[in-house]
This record gives C-alpha cells, sequence and structure tokens, in this order.
C-alpha cells in the first residue's frame, strides 16, 4: 500500500471513529446512561473495598498477633507499612506494567478479568496465617486491582456523554465509596470479635470476593466502548453499540435525538510514544507529578485513619468506631459534588482540594476530643473525595482514547510508588514526631499539587474527548 493510499484508510477510519464520538456525545443524560455508570460504579466498589482494607483491618491483624508493630514487624518495619507498601507495589505493577492489556483487548473484558482476579486472590489471603503469606496475596491482589482502576477511568470518560463527564465520575465516586464505610462497619464491628470461632478480620478481607459474582451482571447489561471499539477498526460492531444505546436512549425520552454535532477528526496512528510527543508530553509530566503527590494526601490519611485517631490516645474500638463515622462521609458527598461537577474547571478543583486536605490536616493533627477528630477528619475527607473524583475524570480526558488506558496507567502508576515508599514514611513521623509530623509531610506534598495542577494543568470543562487531544 502507497502512502497515499494508508493516509486516506487512515483518514477514512478517523472519520469513522469521529462519527461515533459525535453521535455519543450528542446523547441526553438518561436512565439508560446512567444505568451503565451506575453498573461500572458497583463493579469498582469491591476495588475501593480492597484499597481502604489496608488500614482498618491491620489493627484487627495486630490484635490477632499476626502483625507487630516497629522493628518487631517484617524487614524490621512495621507490619502495617508493609502490608500497605506490597499492596501499591502491586498496584505499581497492574497500572504500569499492564495498563496496556485495556487499550489492546478491550475495556470491558478486562474489567471484568481483573475483578476476578483479586476477588480470587482475597480469597486465599483470608487464609493465610503469618505476615508474609498476607503480604504475598496482598501483592497478587494489588496488581488486578491496578489493572482494573486504570480500566473503569477509560471506560466511564467513553461510554457518557461530554456534558455529564463531571457528574459521571462524580456519581460513580459515590457508588464505588459506599464501599468504605462498609469496611469500616465490617471492622468496627467483626475485628473485636471471632465469629463461628473465626478471626474477624477475616470475614473483613473476604468480602471482594462477591464481586466475582457481580461479572455475570456486567457481561449480561454493559456493552464494550463504542470509542474503542471504533479506534481498533471494529466499525460496524462500534455501529452496532452505539444504535442500541441511541434507541435506549430515545426511548427514555419518548422522541427523535438531537442530531450529531460537527466531527472532530483525529488521524494519528495509535501508539504509546506520542504521550512524549506535544501536546501529550507536557500533561505526562504534570499528572505523573501529580499522582506521585496526591497519593500521599489521599492514602496517607485515608490508609491509616485508624492509626492516626489511636495515636491521639484511643482505644483499638473507639478509633475504629470514629473511623466509621469519618467513613461514612465517602458515599455522601460526591452526591454534593455532583451539583457543581460540570460547572467548574476540573483543575481549580483539585487545588482547592488540595489546600483542603492540607489545612484541615494541620487543624486534625492538634485536636484531642473525639468531636473535633471526627470535624476535621470530615473535612480532610470531604477534600480527599473532591480531589479524587475531580482528578479521575480530569486525567482520563488529557490523553486520546487510542492510548487511553496506557497513558492514563503511566501517569497513575507514579500515585502508586508513591504510596508504596510514603506508607514507610508514615510510619517514620507516626513513630518519631507524632501525628502532626505525619500531616506536615502531607501538607508538603499537597503544596506540590497545587503548583503542578494550578500552574500546568489545561482546561477541559465542555470539550470533547478529541477536542481535548488536539
Amino acid at each position: 500500500m502507497n502512502s497515499n493510499s494508508s493516509t486516506s484508510a487512515r483518514s477514512s477510519a478517523a472519520e469513522q471513529v469521529a462519527a461515533i464520538t459525535a453521535r455519543l456525545d450528542r446523547l441526553p443524560a438518561t436512565r439508560s446512561i446512567w444505568m451503565l455508570v451506575i453498573l461500572l460504579s458497583i463493579g469498582g466498589c469491591f476495588e475501593i473495598y480492597d484499597l481502604f482494607v489496608v488500614g482498618y483491618v491491620s489493627p484487627g491483624l495486630i490484635r490477632a498477633g499476626i502483625f507487630h508493630n516497629g522493628a518487631q514487624g517484617l524487614f524490621g518495619f512495621s507490619d502495617q507499612a508493609t502490608f500497605a507498601s506490597v499492596t501499591f507495589i502491586g498496584l505499581f505493577i497492574g497500572t504500569m506494567a499492564f495498563g496496556f492489556v485495556a487499550d489492546r483487548f478491550g475495556r470491558r473484558i478486562i474489567f471484568m478479568l481483573s475483578l476476578l482476579w483479586y476477588a480470587v486472590a482475597d480469597i486465599f489471603l483470608s487464609m493465610q496465617h503469618a505476615a508474609i503469606g498476607i503480604d504475598v496475596f496482598r501483592f497478587i491482589a494489588g496488581v488486578g486491582i491496578g489493572v482494573e482502576l486504570v480500566t473503569i477511568d477509560s471506560y466511564i470518560s467513553e461510554l457518557v456523554p461530554k456534558s455529564i463527564r463531571g457528574r459521571a465520575f462524580a456519581i460513580n465516586q459515590c457508588i464505588q465509596f459506599i464501599a468504605v464505610p462498609i469496611v469500616a462497619f465490617l471492622s468496627w464491628r467483626l475485628i473485636p470479635m471471632a465469629p463461628l470461632g473465626i478471626a474477624g478480620w477475616r470475614f473483613v478481607v473476604l468480602f471482594p470476593a462477591l464481586g466475582a459474582i457481580f461479572v455475570w451482571f456486567i457481561q449480561r447489561r454493559v456493552p464494550e466502548s463504542p470509542r474503542w471499539l471504533a479506534g481498533r477498526g471494529y466499525v460496524e460492531d462500534a455501529d452496532r453499540v452505539t444504535s442500541q444505546l441511541e434507541a435506549q436512549v430515545s426511548a427514555d425520552i419518548g422522541g427523535e435525538l438531537p442530531p450529531p454535532g460537527a466531527l472532530v477528526i483525529d488521524t494519528s496512528k495509535a501508539s504509546f510514544s506520542e504521550i512524549w510527543h506535544p501536546p501529550f508530553r507536557k500533561r505526562t509530566i504534570m499528572m505523573s507529578v501529580f499522582n506521585f503527590f496526591q497519593s500521599i494526601g489521599f492514602y496517607g490519611f485515608a490508609s491509616w485513619v485508624p492509626a492516626l485517631v489511636a495515636a491521639r490516645g484511643n482505644t483499638v474500638t473507639k478509633s475504629l468506631e470514629y473511623s466509621f463515622f469519618i467513613a461514612a462521609l465517602y458515599p455522601v458527598a460526591p452526591l454534593l459534588f455532583s451539583l457543581f461537577a460540570d460547572k467548574f474547571e476540573r483543575k481549580w478543583q483539585i487545588v482547592v482540594a488540595a489546600i483542603g486536605i492540607g489545612v484541615f490536616g494541620i487543624i486534625f493533627a492538634v485536636q484531642s476530643s473525639p468531636a473535633m477528630l471526627v470535624l476535621f477528619g470530615a473535612g480532610i475527607t470531604l477534600s480527599i473525595i473532591l480531589m479524587s473524583y475531580s482528578y479521575h475524570a480530569y486525567q482520563a480526558e488529557l490523553f486520546p482514547t487510542r492510548v487511553r488506558a496506557r497513558a492514563v496507567g503511566f501517569v497513575y502508576s507514579f500515585s502508586r510508588i508513591s504510596a508504596a515508599i510514603s506508607a514507610f514514611m508514615i510510619a517514620f513521623f507516626l513513630q518519631n514526631f507524632g501525628d502532626i509530623g505525619v500531616f506536615a509531610f502531607i501538607a508538603a506534598s499537597m503544596v506540590v499539587v497545587v503548583i503542578s495542577i494550578g500552574v500546568f494543568g489545561p482546561r477541559t470543562r465542555g470539550l470533547a474527548l478529541e477536542e481535548i487531544s488536539h
């Protein structure tokens, strides 16, 4: 094939992709569209549960004599720090080394397989009796969770019309974060007990295995991303899926759909190397720096909240109780944020959230009364949630469909390696400087977040994914 015919074929394929995109972006936000978001988000509940279980189940493992504090733990470190670290090393490998699989094989199949992967790993984890076995299966689960996180962000951003991307991610986070009070409540009620003569922590870590059952519903109800299908050359399949969505939405509104908008045509070939060329190079560097430092704020509090509350002189049971009240905000706050998710630039929402984490964290560190711990812990949590849904939407918007999962996996992987390192850093600060040292460390990280996104982040509000790519 000569260069002219190759260029012509590429242009024709790009026009077909653009036509699919224009048809999707003009769809009204009806029950059928929101049902797709809800189903994907319920599947994501299990990954969020698995992420947050680190902080909540560790007191139970210490109580059971499996984990130890300080130099008595594995490798001369706190076992909780090692537990958190191997989780995020697994996440790092899942996002960095396997982020490409969703671009290669499709969003739908990888979403389901990664969910099954970490569900099986958690079943084996619940059977372990030594710290080393727990860490091994925690690492294996982390790989699957890492792939899942990359896939679901790409999946949602490509399925919903541009007018509701912010709200879609806010609702996504609302549903996913239902898992946080669940893990907090189960830990609070079960860890001090041994139902049926079995240590309570084993029941807590078994919960994500229920995700394996949910795969059946995903397989039946959620289609492959039409944008991915069109981009891979499966134009007939993309047209079929888009037509089905159009028919469902048309039935929802009881009338004709609005006409598609103007086509945004991109003839670029898929290549991971393009994220190192303009305009993506600056975005890749910016989001890599951002992810490295944001995870210190996010997981520095979320994964350690029971330990941080206990550091203020509370018992394990009380710290888990207070942590549950703080965790109850996770599914509620995104509903509030969904009211303005698409009304303000996402970059500024991220900046405000980072400032909130730093300020509320420093205030939290000097409190002693339960009411104030819960109040300012809630302030940190609200800021964390605002940053979480904003950046999940933002980083998925910044890269083109053809390399979205790989690009998101690459930049996201820096948050995983950061979390693995910061787990030991936070354990060090907590042991040597108390929680004021922990939150000073977190606040410094948030300054870097504010600068990286506030100064270098492009705007994305109201733009089609293909317009942002240009």
